[in-house]
C-alpha cells in the first residue's frame, strides 16, 4: 500500500509576522491536509533539527551527537574514521552578537588551499582537514571527541554564542575554534576574496561528530526524495532508493519519504517574499497533486511533519479523513510557531 511521509521545516511562522506574510496566499490543498488529519504536537524537543529527525526516522543512535559527519563522509568517499563536519563560514561581529553566514561561493581550489593551511597549523595534534566538496569540509580525529554540537542549519543567520560545543571535551574544541579563526583571518586568500567583494572564509563550523561505520540504519522507506542532499546521504547509507525532488513521487510504490526544505533558506535570509513564492509553488506543484492522489486512492495515507524551532507538529491523513468536512480548515497563519 502506498504511503507518503512529508517533512517540511519552517512552515509555521512567529505570531508577530504570520498574518502579514501569509496574507493573500491561496493554499487550499495544504490547509485541508492540516485541518482534516489527526494532529499531534511535541514541544519537548528544544533544538530539534532536520538532522536529528532523520536520525530518528532511520533509527540512528546519537552518542552524544547526531553522527552526521561520518554519514556525510562516507557519501563523499572519505575513508572510515572519526569525523566532524568543519564547514566554511563567515562570522560577522554585530554589536554584542557574532552572526554566522554560510559561504556558498567557494571554489574547490580555495577549499583545498585553506584546508592545507589548517593541516600545517594543526600538524601533530591528532586532526586532519579535508574538503571533498567546496561547501562540505571535514576534520578527522584520532578519537571521537566527547562533545555535543549544533547543526550548521540551526545557526545560519544567528548568534553563535551559546551554540558552541558542550560536553567533556568542549574547552579543547573551543580553543581549536579560536585558533582556526585567527589563522583564517590572516590568510592571504581571504585578502583576495575581499578584494573581489566576496565574503572571507574566516571560520569553520564544527558539528555532527561520530565514527564510521555508523550502526546499521533501519530501511524505513522504499524510496526517498528531497531537495536537500542530507536526505540523499541517509538514503545511500540505508540502501534506500533516492530520486531528485520531482513531481513523479505519486507513481512510486511502497512507503515514501519526501523532505522539502524550500522555505528554509528564504527564512534564514529574511527574504519573506521568497518564502511566499516558494510556498505558493509548493502548493501548486506538490500539495495539490498529493491531495488529489489521496482523494483518488493512489496513496493510502499521508504523514506530514512540520519542524519549527522548538516543536514538531505531525498530521496523519487517510483517504477517509478527506470527507470529514466538520473538521475546520484554518488559514496557514493561524498555525503559529510554538
Amino acid at each position: 500500500m502506498k504511503s507518503v511521509h512529508l517533512v517540511i521545516p519552517d512552515l509555521f511562522l512567529p505570531e508577530d509576522i504570520a498574518a502579514e506574510v501569509c496574507a493573500g496566499l491561496r493554499l487550499p490543498a495544504l490547509e485541508k491536509m492540516l485541518g482534516r488529519g489527526a494532529s499531534t504536537a511535541r514541544t519537548d524537543v528544544s533544538g530539534l533539527s532536520l538532522e536529528n529527525l532523520l536520525c530518528e526516522l532511520f533509527e540512528v543512535q546519537c552518542h552524544p551527537d547526531a553522527p552526521i559527519a561520518p554519514i556525510s563522509a562516507a557519501f563523499d568517499k572519505l575513508a572510515a574514521g572519526c569525523w566532524l563536519r568543519a564547514d566554511p563560514v563567515h562570522l560577522r561581529l554585530q554589536r554584542d552578537q557574532i552572526l554566522l553566514l554560510p559561504n556558498k561561493e567557494i571554489s574547490a581550489d580555495e577549499a583545498e588551499t585553506l584546508c592545507a593551511s589548517l593541516n600545517v597549523h594543526f600538524a601533530g595534534q591528532g586532526m586532519e582537514f579535508f574538503a571533498p566538496h567546496p561547501q562540505r569540509w571535514y576534520v578527522r580525529t584520532d578519537t571521537q571527541p566527547c562533545i555535543c554540537t549544533t547543526p550548521l542549519s540551526q545557526v545560519i543567520g544567528r548568534n553563535v554564542r551559546g551554540a558552541l560545543p558542550t560536553g567533556e571535551d568542549a574547552s579543547r574544541w573551543h580553543q581549536v575554534f579560536n585558533e582556526i579563526q585567527m589563522l583564517l583571518f590572516a590568510h592571504p586568500l581571504n585578502d583576495a576574496r575581499e578584494a573581489r567583494s566576496a565574503l572571507p572564509v574566516n571560520s569553520v563550523w564544527l558539528w555532527g561528530g561520530g565514527c564510521n561505520p555508523v550502526s546499521p540504519m533501519k530501511k524505513s522507506y522504499n524510496r526517498a526524495s528531497s531537495d536537500e542532499v542530507l536526505v540523499e546521504m541517509f538514503a545511500a547509507e540505508a540502501g534506500v532508493h533516492f530520486a531528485v525532488w520531482s513531481k513523479q513521487f505519486i507513481d512510486a510504490e511502497g512507503r515514501q519519504l519526501l523532505v522539502w526544505t524550500g522555505l528554509r533558506s528564504a527564512l534564514q535570509s529574511g527574504d519573506l517574499a521568497a518564502w511566499r513564492a516558494a510556498l505558493q509553488d509548493f502548493e501548486t506543484g506538490y500539495a495539490a497533486p498529493l491531495w488529489q492522489a489521496l482523494r483518488a486512492g493512489k496513496i493510502a495515507s499521508l504523514r506530514l511533519d512540520i519542524l519549527a524551532e522548538d516543536s514538531i507538529r505531525s498530521v496523519f491523513v487517510t483517504r477517509g479523513d478527506i470527507w470529514k468536512f466538520w473538521r475546520r480548515t484554518k488559514r496557514l497563519a493561524e498555525y503559529l510557531m510554538v
